[in-house]
This record gives C-alpha cells, sequence and structure tokens, in this order.
C-alpha cells in the first residue's frame, strides 16, 4: 500500500483544487425556479452554506493530510538505507580506509606504464606508494610506512630460508624497501613490504623465483607448513600487474596465514594477513586489490 502511493507524490498545500470550488460555489447560486417557489410558499427554510462550506473545508484538509504522509514517506525512501533507524544494512566486513590518491611525480616523470616508460619504472616515491592503515588500526610501531630494511622482509620467513632469500636480494640489485604494518580490531594482523628493483627483469625473475618455490611447498611465511592457492583475489584485475595469492591450509595452528605477491614493474609487493582461528576473505580481497591500484 505505501509504495503504490509514493509512485504518484500528492503534492502538498492549503487550496482547494479549481474544481471543487466551482462546484461549491454552483451549488450556492445555482437553485432551480421550482424549488424556489416552493420555498417561497412554504415559508423561511435553513440555508445549504455551511453545509457546502464543510464539505469543502474536509475535502481540502484531506488533501493537506495525503500530501504531508506521502512527503513523509518519500523522504524515507530518499534517504540511505544506514540513516533510517532499524533498517541498517550490516557490514559485509570491509575495512574503512583513507581516501586513496596516487603520489605526485618529480617533474618531467612519467607513471610506470605510460607511453615513454618502457622499464615500467615507478618514480613516485614508494613509502606514498603504501596502502595506508583503516580506520580503527593499531600501527605497528616498527612498520610505520617508512623505509625498511631488508631484514624486515626476511622476517616473514622462515629462518631456514632467511640467508637464502637474503643472497638472492643481493645478487638482484635490490634498491629499496618500503612497509607498513597494523592490526585492526577484528584481530588481523596485516604487513605490507613493497621492494624496489633497479629494473624489471630483476622484479619478475623474483617474482618467478618465490612463486616457484611456493609451488613446491617451500619458502613459505613463518609458521606456515602446508599450502594452496587463494582463488578469493582472482577478480582483482588491475592492467599490467600479476597478482598470485595463497593461504595456509588446514589443519593449522592457533593463527592462519594468508599471502599475496603483486608483480608491478620494476616493484614487488607482497601483503601478509594473520589472525587468531583464520583470516578474513573480504579484508584480504579489499587489502589486495587497493595495494595493487597504487601500484597500477
Amino acid at each position: 500500500m505505501t509504495e503504490q502511493i509514493l509512485t504518484e507524490p500528492v503534492e502538498t498545500g492549503t487550496s482547494v483544487p479549481a474544481e471543487t470550488a466551482e462546484t461549491a460555489e454552483a451549488a450556492e447560486t445555482a437553485v432551480p425556479a421550482e424549488t424556489a417557489e416552493t420555498a417561497q410558499s412554504a415559508g423561511p427554510r435553513k440555508s445549504r452554506k455551511p453545509l457546502l462550506w464543510g464539505i469543502v473545508r474536509w475535502t481540502a484538509a484531506v488533501l493537506v493530510c495525503g500530501g504531508i504522509g506521502a512527503g513523509t514517506a518519500m523522504g524515507i525512501t530518499a534517504m540511505e538505507r544506514t540513516d533510517v533507524p532499524g533498517l541498517a544494512t550490516e557490514s559485509d566486513g570491509r575495512w574503512e580506509y583513507p581516501r586513496l590518491a596516487l603520489p605526485a611525480l618529480p617533474e618531467g616523470a612519467l607513471r610506470p606504464y605510460s607511453d615513454g616508460n618502457d622499464g615500467e619504472i615507478h618514480h613516485a616515491d614508494l613509502r606514498k606508494l603504501l596502502l595506508p592503515a583503516p580506520a580503527g588500526a593499531t600501527v605497528d610501531p616498527k612498520l610505520k610506512g617508512g623505509w625498511a630494511g631488508t631484514d624486515s622482509y626476511l622476517a616473514l620467513l622462515k629462518e631456514s630460508d632467511r640467508g637464502t632469500v637474503k643472497e638472492y636480494l643481493a645478487d638482484s640489485a635490490l634498491r629499496h624497501v618500503a612497509a607498513r604494518g597494523w592490526t585492526t580490531p577484528d584481530g588481523t594482523t596485516t604487513r605490507i613490504h613493497l621492494l624496489r628493483f633497479s629494473s624489471v627483469a630483476f622484479a619478475e625473475d623474483f617474482k618467478d623465483e618465490v612463486t616457484r618455490e611456493v609451488s613446491k611447498s617451500s619458502r613459505l611465511p613463518l609458521g606456515v607448513e602446508a599450502v594452496k592457492i587463494d582463488m578469493s583475489v582472482q577478480d582483482v584485475a588491475v592492467p599490467d600487474l600479476s597478482v598470485y595469492a595463497y593461504q595456509e591450509e588446514k589443519p593449522y595452528g592457533p593463527e592462519q596465514t594468508r599471502w599475496a605477491y603483486i608483480q608491478a614493474g620494476d616493484t614487488f609487493g607482497v601483503v601478509t594477513q594473520t589472525r587468531k582461528g583464520g583470516t578474513l576473505t573480504v579484508p584480504f580481497q579489499q587489502t589486495v586489490a587497493l595495494q595493487s591500484q597504487l601500484l597500477g
């Protein structure tokens, strides 16, 4: 019933429709001749004017009330669902990130995938390409979005693998590492590392090396014993980027780990999330997608 009323809004106001007023006026003034003669012969009779004006006033009141009611209902339907008490939409688990924007480039520099930047080089400050922490998160004091040493990235790996990877990075002309980490109220700890190499060739070689090792169930994050491909980010499609995602397979210990590799030109990104009881799909998808867009 309510939606049917809303599809045809009624204007509010106190004026009486012209047809109603004219009908009332005609009813007051147009009296047939036979009625007039009967009235004269029968003596004085009570005037019909108060009755007619009462009808007019009630008609106007109904129109006004109907208009006000329709206006209020239309206002509610125009509001966001979360603005109406009792109709709030339940969150799907996404985090609230600050508004994102690509950092400014040095004068004359090009974006990594622009015509003229055949080397796919990120000329922007690598630290400003890190995804910021979402609302309500507690930032890791050791990973606040600044420059980080190689050991910061190696700490993600098992101790038995750190020496091999450190040597590989030294041979691959690694230039910079920037990192940020945080923990959200849902218990998820996120770490993002961006590794910039001296060329896209070195970055791609490193990507090939780590993905090849993971496929053999080696070179895994600290505490991970079994791994499977994580298909939750298959819809993360940023032009010119490659994304590879994995998750710790059951049975796992007190916490589960998910991680993703993002190969973007001369830069290699690593997004790692851990959470007691199991990682959450939606925040992982969201974080990987946003970080990929910043590198794209």
